[in-house]
């Protein structure tokens, strides 16, 4: 019976949830909706840049022989603006007028910078010698076509965004998006901005998990509050099996009380149990399993049991099915300003500050109250601090392990 469930590790726990999942595949977008996606596949470019040589200033397009001597008085027989290139040549004391990102025209290999020269009429006059070649960007200085820029697993930003487009691309391969259905559960919770009973608090799980969702590349779909009632907790199930979500969030109601009711709706709808309780803390009643095609991930109703869980399942379940790499978080060591007693069979994360000393070393602060109600210590925190099972006791000075946040 799922209420004897023996606790299981954590790494045992991971293991479990992430068996048999796999990337969800690709799709095509365009550009414009790109950022902050998964590229799917390496991106070549489809074109040469710069397609031609280019002048890198304003100024005038010469040959070198003819300023290596100074004053150098040179006729000007054109001019080349950006995007309307010179058609003809230049010959032995002639200058064409160019401007940034023009194409150097024929004859030309030197371009002379505006401040160094005087103009009269149809006659510049180059008052300094520059070097060759001077001014002038190569064809291909920044990639040829058919140079691989950016691998498969880049996260696409506005840098690899620019990049894409230099290439010539209108639209991207990228890894979809996992779906995401969110759901709280309780008599006692009500929306942020409602007005709460005497006995009901603000719901604040579903924000933060959602925010953490769409940090790690996938879509959320908010299921909203269920109460405490069977029938109705069973058609936002429905909702998010119709939505064909890649991953079901349930957020509280997975324990053991008469009024934990995720569980048992869960099974009814034909929910088939992956494990239960994790010998962990904050976070002991998570829950996980799958409805069809359907990850279900249950989570502890406790704010920071719920995030804490979320940081070490959700986002490797996430980040599998996006085809990234599945770490344990930004593990680091840090050395301990303050002792910790000895820990007994489930795993801590204790919530700690985190500080950088002046010989670059990390410290962690381990707060005093590590109570699962208080979300305004983990928003103040830089890290949890991993306890392994049975650890013996910590003294200030020790070095420990910890989750990055």
């Amino acid at each position: 019976m799922a209420g004897n469930a023996p606790l299981i590790p954590v790494a045992e726990a991971l293991d479990r949830l992430l068996k048999d999942v796999r990337p969800l595949g690709s799709e095509e977008v365009p550009l414009s909706a790109a950022n902050g996606r998964i590229l799917a596949q390496d991106l070549a470019s489809l074109r040469t840049q710069p397609p031609f040589a280019a002048s890198a200033m304003d100024g005038y397009a010469v040959r070198h022989a003819d300023v290596s001597a100074v004053p150098a008085d040179l006729a000007i027989i054109g001019e080349a603006p950006a995007g309307h290139g010179f058609t003809g040549k230049v010959n032995r004391g002639e200058a064409v007028r160019i401007f940034t990102g023009a194409p150097v025209p024929d004859g030309a290999d030197t371009v002379v910078i505006q401040e160094n020269t005087s103009r009269d009429g149809g006659l510049v006059t180059v008052q300094e010698p520059p070097k060759p070649g001077a001014n002038i960007r190569a064809a291909g200085l920044d990639f040829a076509e058919g140079d691989i820029l950016l691998s498969a697993g880049t996260r696409l930003d506005y840098r690899s965004l620019s990049l894409a487009a230099s290439m010539n691309h209108a639209m991207l391969p990228v890894q979809r998006k996992p779906l995401v259905a969110v759901l709280a559960t309780g008599d006692e919770l009500v929306a942020p901005g409602g007005n709460p009973g005497p006995d009901q608090i603000i719901a604040s799980n579903h924000a933060g998990i959602a925010a953490m969702v769409e940090d790690c590349g996938g879509a959320v779909l908010d299921l909203g509050i269920s109460p405490d009632d069977a029938g109705i907790m069973a058609q936002h199930v429905r909702r998010a099996i119709e939505a064909k979500a890649d991953v079901l969030i349930t957020l509280g109601g997975a324990s053991v009380g008469d009024h934990d009711l995720v569980q048992g709706v869960l099974g009814s709808e034909g929910m088939e149990l992956a494990f239960w309780k994790i010998a962990m803390r904050p976070g002991k009643p998570l829950m996980a399993g799958h409805l069809g095609e359907t990850k279900v991930l249950g989570l502890p109703g406790n704010p920071v049991s719920s995030i804490v869980c979320a940081l070490l399942f959700l986002k490797p379940l996430l980040a599998r099915m996006l085809n990234q790499p599945v770490s344990g978080g930004q593990l680091a060591e840090a050395t301990l300003s303050a002792g910790l007693k000895e820990n007994d069979h489930r795993q801590d994360y204790i919530r700690a500050m985190l500080t950088v000393e002046e010989d670059g070393r990390l410290s962690a602060s381990p707060f005093q109250t590590q109570d699962s109600s208080m979300l305004s210590l983990l928003a103040r925190a830089g890290a949890l601090i991993i306890r392994p099972p049975h650890a013996p006791t910590a003294k200030a000075g020790d070095r420990v392990q910890v989750v990055r946040l």
